[in-house]
């Protein structure tokens, strides 16, 4: 990440941080943990579709992976949050490196066919297993994490502002690795891929090898968004770990920007706000986001952060002197 960005993210988490001391409602603040939330999902669909250009549709399904894992470890396992919450990131890597191994082998649209078909067995299992997930009754009663409601007395603020703190180290620590990883030689080596894997082949680049470590870094990201989700609402059920959440997510990363480092987290403030605005047009929602997706794409096929990254780079690029062009000519 280069210096004034890092700077622009510094200061943008810094003001985020300040939001709770301003004693908003419980309302806002359960909106900002929602928005983040969804962005670290955002972020890990982002390392493969947005890096590799590789579609994966069983992101949910990693996601009601962590957030179950953790759930069941604290409820029935008697496990504490912090220690379950790491457990449930690594099982969700190792399970992402099982699917890759098998995945990697199909390309295009039958690698896309087969991360959904996995998705939607990850979410029957989940709601079949009474005796492990508690089927279509789901988890109920987990608890905060020990110690945040302590430490949110402390500052002076409920519940709701400790979770809306730990939802910001959360999302601050999703994106530090995710840029980290961008920069890095694997990240450049993820971007080459996408661009022609028999390009990057000839380059020395194990594109196997890669992509396989992309899926694990992926939805290891996955399931630390469903941590984090299950101590927060406090109750789990498969309806959060199907297609339609993994569908969602694909949307504000759309709208947001696919590939940019920005996308995953403009794409879920900007629609779940305006999602939220709308409650009361329930039955008429896509009356307003549908020309607004027509637009998006009319205008902004590279998502919003996109169009901003161009719009930029347009600025920075000199214009030709009135001498130069009538060299040129």
């Amino acid at each position: 990440m280069k210096r004034p960005a890092a700077w622009g993210w510094a200061a943008l988490f810094v003001l985020a941080a300040l939001f709770p001391l301003l004693r908003p409602s419980g309302y806002l603040l359960d909106i900002g943990v929602n928005i983040m939330i969804y962005a670290m999902l955002a972020y890990g669909m982002n390392v493969l579709l947005g890096y590799t250009g590789q579609l994966p549709l069983a992101h949910a399904g990693f996601f009601g992976i962590g957030a179950y894992a953790v759930g069941i470890l604290t409820l029935k396992a008697g496990w504490n949050f912090w220690l379950a919450w790491p457990v449930a990131v690594v099982l969700c890597a190792a399970l992402g490196w099982l699917l890759g191994l098998v995945a990697f082998r199909t390309k295009g649209d039958a690698f896309s066919i087969l991360t959904l078909a996995v998705g939607v067995i990850i979410m029957l299992v989940i709601n079949k297993w009474d005796a492990l997930t508690g089927g279509n009754e789901g988890l109920n009663g987990i608890n905060p994490p020990p110690g945040l409601e302590a430490l949110s007395q402390g500052l002076g603020l409920k519940l709701s502002g400790g979770f809306y703190y730990l939802g910001l180290l959360a999302l601050a620590l999703t994106v530090l690795l995710v840029a980290r990883s961008r920069a890095s030689v694997f990240g450049r080596s993820l971007i080459a891929i996408r661009g022609g894997e028999d390009l990057a082949r000839s380059a020395g680049i194990n594109v196997f090898q890669h992509k396989l470590r992309a899926m694990m870094f992926s939805t290891a990201i996955a399931g630390f968004a469903g941590g984090l989700y299950a101590v927060y609402v406090g109750f789990l059920g498969s309806a959060s770990t199907g297609p339609v959440t993994t569908f969602t997510v694909l949307l504000y990363l759309l709208v947001g920007g696919l590939g940019t480092l920005a996308g995953p987290l403009v794409g879920p403030a900007l629609m779940y706000s305006l999602t939220q605005s709308l409650k009361g047009l329930q039955d008429y929602q896509y009356l307003v986001f549908g020309p607004l997706l027509v637009l998006l794409v009319m205008f902004a096929p590279h998502g919003l952060a996109g169009l901003w990254e161009r719009l930029s780079a347009r600025r920075r690029t000199p214009s030709p002197t009135p001498e130069k062009a009538v060299d040129h000519a």
